[in-house]
């Protein structure tokens, strides 16, 4: 579809979505980030939380970690991921009300494939259901309700820790490449923005060529990427709040 200018596009988007979007990027900037989990295992809490030496492996394990420090336990399980995927959701739907006239069918897409990821990511966390079954294994009765906790715990393990994850990086990934390429084909936001997306998603996407790579390597794409999708996140902030008063001036 030919460039639209961007006062057209203005003239038809809700400033309200604008101002959630640029709300939600903020949020993803800097409070709740992609794989939290890890920079506190390597920070050892910042200092101010207890970590475990070595991240839990076993359901025992983890409803240990649940019921002495609930925090740590969710978020090593990656609950706060999920408030990332949900901005990045919203986000993507702000991209699209911005850029849908310069390419309608790429944004249907990349908002559909977004979407899916965060939905798939809601669906394969198992943080509050194991935060959950901690509570009734400690106030088990008995030995052997105990361990129908725990054979319970060992199966959302197996699915928190399945392809779900992998699958729902993979497809806002490829959501966020497509809509940094449809943003290098407008003129609303500035090609940096454009380039940056493109290096922090396309980056982050080498994870899943890495991968059969092993620990030694597969660890680069997503640390290399970071600091791209961080200043990405806040440059889409800062020209959402832009378009939000220009809407409102204009409307």
């Amino acid at each position: 579809m030919d460039n639209s200018s961007a006062t057209d596009i203005r003239d038809t988007t809700p400033t309200g979505l604008y101002r959630v979007g640029a709300f939600a990027a903020l949020i993803a900037t800097f409070v709740f980030r992609r794989n939290l989990s890890a920079e506190m295992m390597v920070s050892q809490g910042f200092g101010i939380f207890s970590m475990p030496e070595v991240e839990p492996a076993r359901a025992a394990e983890w409803f240990a970690l649940l019921q002495r420090d609930w925090f740590v336990g969710l978020t090593l399980l990656g609950f706060f991921d999920l408030v990332e995927y949900a901005m990045v959701g919203l986000l993507f739907l702000a991209l699209y009300g911005a850029l849908r006239q310069i390419g309608r069918y790429t944004m249907v897409s990349a908002l559909a494939i977004g979407l899916t990821g965060t939905a798939v990511a809601f669906a394969s966390n198992q943080a509050f259901a194991l935060l959950s079954l901690s509570h009734q294994h400690a106030a088990a009765a008995t030995e052997a309700q105990g361990e129908m906790f725990l054979a319970a715990g060992e199966a959302l393990l197996a699915v928190h820790e399945g392809a779900g994850s992998a699958i729902s990086l993979f497809l806002v990934l490829l959501a966020g490449l497509l809509i940094s390429i449809v943003m290098l084909r407008g003129s609303i936001f500035s090609r940096a923005t454009a380039y940056t997306g493109i290096l922090a998603n396309g980056i982050a996407l080498c994870y899943f060529i890495t991968l059969p790579l092993g620990p030694g390597v597969y660890w680069l794409p997503p640390t290399l990427s970071a600091p791209f999708r961080l200043v990405w996140y806040f440059l889409i902030a800062w020209k959402l709040i832009q378009l939000r008063k220009d809407t409102h001036q204009h409307g």
